[in-house]
């Protein structure tokens, strides 16, 4: 393979894993403020419902915004994990690490769809019926599938990105930074099963804003490296 061929690839995925980094931030933020997210998620069903219902649209539209950016991610990993170096020398590393991060992008994205497509139906019954409806939902979807399921895949692919990075020049610090946010993801993770044994998951759910903070700052570190390395990544 021509590396000057490959420099503009590397480039262009370089740019898009710092503007995927920048955001999924940026709803975050926008939900933080409007919607007291994350720590609405714990409170009664009727509460959440009600604050769902008072937003208007612009919620839907900021819960759109999250949705989009994990799909974003189940596109982008294949090509932060596999390159030609890497399948030559660590094929399995390489091929899992694209197929967790593909699936932790899909885990995400199907528990954040639950707001944009069952909620707004939910929020509008207001009954005692929907309000129960909503608890499930956001048991499955969010706990089990979006948060747990997802963000322990999210931990295995940077896991296994950073196991590579590690013996990648110029790329050292930011396998440190990979490996210490799969252990803060991971063990964050474990937020809802404290809660499915009715223990108090706070710690936990500060563990996994710390882990996402540092995913943040591996995917801006490992865009940058994409972008100053160019064809010697390949």
């Amino acid at each position: 393979l021509d590396p000057t061929r490959l420099a503009p690839r590397s480039r262009a995925l370089g740019a898009a894993t710092i503007v995927l980094a920048i955001g999924f931030n940026l709803p975050y933020a926008g939900l933080a403020a409007s919607f007291d997210y994350p720590q609405v998620l714990r409170r009664p069903a009727h509460d959440p419902l009600a604050m769902f219902l008072a937003a208007g649209p612009q919620l839907i539209l900021l819960w759109y915004g999250f949705f989009a950016c994990a799909l974003a991610l189940t596109l982008l990993a294949p090509g932060l994990a596999v390159t030609p170096a890497r399948l030559a020398a660590r094929p399995a590393l390489a091929l899992g690490a694209a197929l967790t991060g593909a699936l932790a992008g899909l885990a995400q994205a199907i528990g954040l769809s639950r707001w944009v497509f069952a909620v707004p139906d939910l929020a509008r019954d207001g009954s005692p019926a929907a309000a129960r409806a909503f608890q499930l939902l956001n048991a499955w979807g969010g706990v089990a599938i979006g948060e747990h399921v997802g963000q322990l895949l999210t931990a295995a692919f940077v896991l296994q990105v950073a196991l590579m990075q590690r013996t990648e020049a110029g790329s050292r610090l930011t396998a440190v930074t990979g490996l210490c946010t799969a252990g803060l993801l991971a063990l964050g993770a474990g937020e809802g099963v404290a809660l499915a044994l009715g223990r108090d998951g706070a710690t936990l759910a500060l563990v996994t804003v710390a882990g996402f903070m540092g995913l943040t700052l591996w995917l801006i570190a490992t865009g940058v490296g994409l972008l100053r390395a160019g064809p010697a990544r390949t």
